[in-house]
């Protein structure tokens, strides 16, 4: 028979195990996930002011990103690995390239057997929360999400009816607004004892811009104000044509008032990320809340002559990243350089939450480099892919960015390749393809990377990027304006 002593002492242990648990759900960290539509790297006032005389848009004014810049690890060297809306958020979801997953473009849903980490955040305790902008064409599973107010596809700037758990529900206001008040909503009546994760998708400053598709707050915003040449605005891209050519050959009046209008909804969607940071504080929960804002994708303001996105060059690929880490003593620094894509997302937010990993993910977490902590085999280059859409002009791009060059192919043209030097020529002025000193070894690294990411051609493409003439070509939206 054992001795009381020994009992009570077994018994204090257990009890004391169940208390480390429970405190250790219970210090898990809640996380908001804030994601633009189409939103560029330096669409932040803060970076604008970094750029001093180098500023295209110094008159920019985002108070609330500045903000949060200010309690946040801000990455200057972010990029997606293909510059469009719905391979952008499929490969946050799952860590993996769009020629894996089969979401190539925006007619695609996400396939719904594809394991995401929201789906790991439930099983780890988490509930889940999806608010705003999915786009997955006209998908209306949110799969892996406990409670959603989203719209269906594109949706609209105003009065926008929203899936509500899936019952249709009608709104009133600008949409990005009213997400955003589900999103508080949903916060505010969450316990503190469980933790959450919350995706808040905007729809800004994805087109169509200005007007009566802003809120009345920012409507006359920046009047009179023009952005700032730079080396690159007055060159074209190497695949436009004379038309296309002569269609951008200056920014004029128009130009710059659809500048105006694209910062205008920046600004919008900057009092929406104040309205979630008060909803934090307000409610207690700011200090053990990870807070992150990055977009889908970069966006052309008539850089080589274009709008949109889609293709390699520097507007197109890189986007902002904020991460405001919980706890007073979380390690951070102001700025950080490191190499992120937009496949380690979820890896990251994984291991934040201490959830199982995503299998075959093929993003890293970068915990240890917002720790402060950057490993000695942290990525210095990535493959990036773009597969052509019938109504754009942007042709199929596979490229290699490394963190002093660039090499940009399309299958099919190789009279187009271009090699760039990004950190001796950051507008991408100067085309060395035709240095195969250079242009060798960085064929040869794309070649090992594509193989590393398994890289296939998708169904309906051929061997040079083109669609296959006997496969239906994937559908594509009407071709939109810069």
């Amino acid at each position: 028979m054992k001795s009381p002593i020994t009992s009570g002492w077994l018994i204090a242990l257990l009890f004391a195990l169940v208390l480390a648990r429970v405190g250790a759900a219970e210090s898990r960290p809640n996380i908001v996930f804030m994601y633009a539509d189409d939103m560029r790297w330096d669409a932040i006032g803060a970076v604008q002011r970094e750029q001093g005389n180098a500023a295209r848009f110094p008159w920019l004014r985002t108070p609330q990103l500045d903000r949060l810049a200010q309690q946040s690890v801000r990455f200057r060297e972010t990029f997606v690995v293909t510059s469009l809306c719905s391979p952008g958020r499929a490969g946050v979801m799952t860590s993996r390239y769009g020629h894996l997953t089969g979401v190539i473009g925006n007619s695609m849903h996400l396939p719904l057997e594809e394991i995401t980490f929201a789906k790991h955040l439930r099983e780890a305790g988490y509930t889940t929360a999806y608010c705003g902008k999915w786009h997955m064409r006209d998908q209306r599973e949110r799969p892996h999400y406990d409670f959603y107010a989203s719209f269906v596809g594109q949706g609209r700037y105003n009065d926008c009816p929203l899936l509500v758990n899936g019952k249709e529900t009608p709104t009133k206001g600008w949409v990005d607004d009213v997400t955003t008040g589900y999103a508080i909503g949903f916060v505010e009546q969450q316990p503190k004892d469980k933790p959450f994760f919350l995706w808040l998708g905007f729809k800004s400053p994805h087109g169509p811009r200005g007007g009566d598709n802003l809120p009345e707050r920012a409507r006359n915003l920046y009047a009179n104000e023009n952005s700032r040449p730079t080396p690159n605005t007055s060159l074209s891209a190497i695949y436009l044509g004379d038309s296309d050519r002569a269609a951008r050959k200056a920014e004029g009046p128009q130009q710059q008032e659809a500048h105006r209008d694209y910062f205008r909804h920046i600004s919008a969607i900057d009092t929406c990320v104040g309205r979630v940071l008060d909803a934090l504080e307000r409610s207690g929960r700011a200090e053990n809340t990870i807070v992150i804002m990055t977009s889908d994708n970069g966006y052309y303001l008539g850089e080589h002559g274009l709008g949109d996105k889609r293709s390699a060059y520097e507007e197109s690929l890189r986007v902002p990243l904020l991460i405001k880490l919980a706890g007073r003593g979380a390690a951070r620094t102001a700025t950080n350089d490191a190499m992120v894509l937009n496949l380690d997302y979820g890896p990251t937010i994984l291991e934040l939450a201490g959830a199982k990993p995503l299998p075959g993910a093929q993003g890293r977490s970068f915990r240890p480099v917002l720790e402060g902590r950057t490993p000695a085999d942290w990525r210095t280059a990535f493959f990036y892919e773009y597969f052509r859409e019938g109504n754009f002009n942007a042709p199929t791009v596979l490229a290699m960015r490394t963190s002093t060059h660039k090499l940009v192919t399309y299958p099919g043209h190789q009279d187009w390749t271009e090699v760039m030097d990004v950190k001796g020529d950051q507008y991408e002025t100067r085309n060395l393809a035709s240095d195969s000193a250079l242009r060798g070894p960085l064929k040869a690294k794309l070649d090992d990377y594509a193989k590393a990411v398994d890289f296939r051609w998708p169904q309906g493409y051929g061997p040079n990027g083109e669609t296959a003439p006997t496969t239906k070509a994937p559908k594509a939206g009407k071709k939109k304006k810069g």
